[in-house]
């Protein structure tokens, strides 16, 4: 992941995370002539894939349907004009026209140009040159979002599609295009510059998800690079958003990531060492990849009809509380988007994640450190709000604008919740904003290990803490209590508890377990998995990928690798930058 004016985005642009959002395109060769040829040249039409019909209507239990164990025997069909039909040992899919129109680029060429007038333009993954080699899958992906069994991943055809070699028959893979903000300022047109969006698949659940290669080859937004992802970077994103997931922050899930032996050329700290690394792409799946950029360049540029058609099937496909009809819907839109961002972001600071936890060799100026994320996610609220006021009144802009203003209370409410969680605090006292604050100033002063102090303070009882007594296995709160303002903070710690009503120490211990991680995604953990698959040795990956999936639990494997305890001495000049 890489720094940028909000969320994870290979091109630093503020993202729009609601739960939902958009979706795009995949049509089938039958019908081109009708619908993407003619769009090459103006228009074209919109489609997604959609399951088909469901088990029960077949007569089976949709909760006992037997997994996909193949890809094989994928055919086309019409149905409505567009049906895309993928039997029996295959994912069941099914494409129909789905909405009106929305322009795709009409240049066919696949080279780095300025787009107008467009969401999309056209782009086939270029495969790799050499041996592709599997590195890992997300069973849980596979299974519970694509409807595969994990033992279609063994197969050629599976490597084939996830690398980008080979497409579904029919399917006309896109990019996208955006704008957006690096470190502050405008940056024009970004857009997916190593990114092709495969299609849409519904699963057995009705859930709609966009399945898209990163690291897949240059596009029409590929500016100045290579279109490829390198083994560091992809092994980074594959282990992190799966971690996120697992810790109950909403993110995009990694379904895949395979290596190849594909020479790409990087200088990681932009210091004029470039080497060579290997080649690599994941198979990300999302509700959807639109993002604030989206809306920024269409606004930017005055496209304001398409700005408004865009938005419009966004509210009417991921916003079923907003009524597309409404005069106001704009405004509605903005006020979910403000309330889910601050939720999301008090979400991930909650277990001390930052957007490319400093120190990132490529923010020189901390833009994006731990203690900025809040002011990030108001000036990507504030960008966004820009894109909306060109199809606001008077009246709508200010209504906005004041919603916009409401944004750090929520923020600040609902991350004082989830730290009260955290410290075991139950119900509604003056002053815990304040024993919370006191708290992160002695671990920022002494420079404590975040995810260990919460779980450490979930595990050592009041007596202890009482008595100042601090066994050398919490070596995180030892660290802590160097710090002369320590037992002032565990004497207001305790005298809170005690106003828990129906509480005790052990319900104590045991319900903060359940909130503060033993295990999450550290730096220097993912640097020893990335030393090790460059060379071809992935099994750290593996095993992250297993305890990640079970953050909350004590596991043997990863206290023998020291995943609990301070980090090692090698890791303590570690640094990441942008490059991937």
């Amino acid at each position: 992941m890489t720094p940028g004016s909000g969320f994870s985005s290979c091109c630093l642009t503020p993202r729009l995370q609601t739960p939902q959002l958009l979706l795009w395109c995949v049509t089938c060769h039958a019908v081109l002539c009708s619908l993407v040829q003619p769009g090459l040249e103006g228009r074209a039409r919109l489609v997604h894939l959609l399951s088909n019909r469901s088990n029960q209507e077949q007569g089976y239990c949709e909760t006992e349907a037997r997994l996909d164990s193949s890809l094989d025997f994928w055919t086309l069909s019409s149905e409505n004009l567009i049906g895309i039909y993928i039997w029996w040992r295959v994912w069941a899919v099914r494409a129909h026209i789905w909405m009106s129109v929305l322009p795709v680029d009409p240049v066919k060429e696949n080279y780095v140009r300025k787009v107008k007038n467009c969401i999309f333009s056209i782009a086939f993954p270029t495969p790799f040159k050499s041996r592709v080699h599997l590195v890992a899958v997300s069973k849980e992906v596979l299974e519970d979002i694509l409807d595969l069994d994990l033992s279609v991943s063994e197969t050629d055809a599976f490597i084939q599609l996830v690398s980008g070699e080979k497409i579904v028959f029919g399917s006309i893979p896109l990019t996208h295009r955006y704008g957006g903000h690096q470190f502050g300022i405008w940056a024009d047109q970004l857009g997916d510059g190593r990114a092709h969006l495969l299609g849409i698949y519904r699963n057995r659940q009705g859930e709609k998800w966009e399945l898209q290669l990163k690291g897949s080859g240059k596009t029409p937004y590929s500016r100045n690079g290579d279109g490829r992802a390198v083994l560091r970077s992809s092994v980074r994103e594959f282990l992190c958003s799966e971690a996120m997931h697992y810790l109950g922050i909403p993110t995009s899930r990694a379904a895949s990531l395979v290596v190849s032996d594909d020479e790409v050329w990087r200088d990681q700290f932009y210091n004029g060492n470039i080497v060579k690394e290997r080649g690599a792409v994941v198979l990300r799946v999302a509700k959807s990849w639109f993002r604030i950029g989206s809306l920024e360049i269409l606004a930017h540029y005055g496209e304001l009809d398409l700005l408004r058609s865009l938005l419009d099937f966004i509210i009417q496909e991921h916003f079923p509380s907003v009524n597309v009809q409404e005069p106001n819907r704009y405004v509605d839109f903005f006020s979910i988007v403000v309330s889910e961002t601050a939720q999301l972001i008090a979400l991930w600071m909650s277990v001390g994640f930052a957007h490319d936890f400093v120190p990132n060799t490529s923010d020189d100026e901390r833009r994006y450190k731990i203690g900025n994320q809040a002011n990030i996610g108001m000036f990507n609220l504030n960008k966004l709000l820009q894109a909306l006021n060109p199809l606001l009144d008077r009246g709508q802009k200010h209504l906005a604008a004041q919603i916009l203003e409401g944004y750090p209370v929520l923020y600040y409410t609902r991350f004082t919740e989830l730290f009260k969680a955290k410290l075991g605090l139950l119900g509604e006292r003056k002053g815990d904003g304040d024993l919370i604050a006191f708290l992160l100033h002695l671990m920022e002063k002494t420079e404590a290990d975040f995810t260990m102090t919460f779980r450490q303070l979930s595990e050592i009882t009041q007596s202890q803490l009482q008595e100042l007594n601090i066994p050398q296995q919490f070596w995180a709160l030892k660290m802590i209590s160097k710090h002369q303002l320590f037992p002032a903070w565990v004497s207001q710690y305790l005298l809170r508890l005690k106003s828990n009503i129906n509480d005790s120490d052990s319900e104590r211990r045991k319900r903060m377990t359940t909130v503060n991680p033993k295990y999450v995604l550290k730096n220097w953990m993912a640097e020893s998995a990335v030393q090790k698959a460059e060379r071809n040795d992935f099994s750290e990956v593996h095993l992250l990928q297993q305890i990640l999936q079970h953050p909350f639990q004590k596991h043997s494997a990863a206290e023998k690798a020291g995943y609990s305890s301070p980090p090692p001495a090698w890791a303590e000049g570690l640094r990441v930058s942008c490059s991937s």
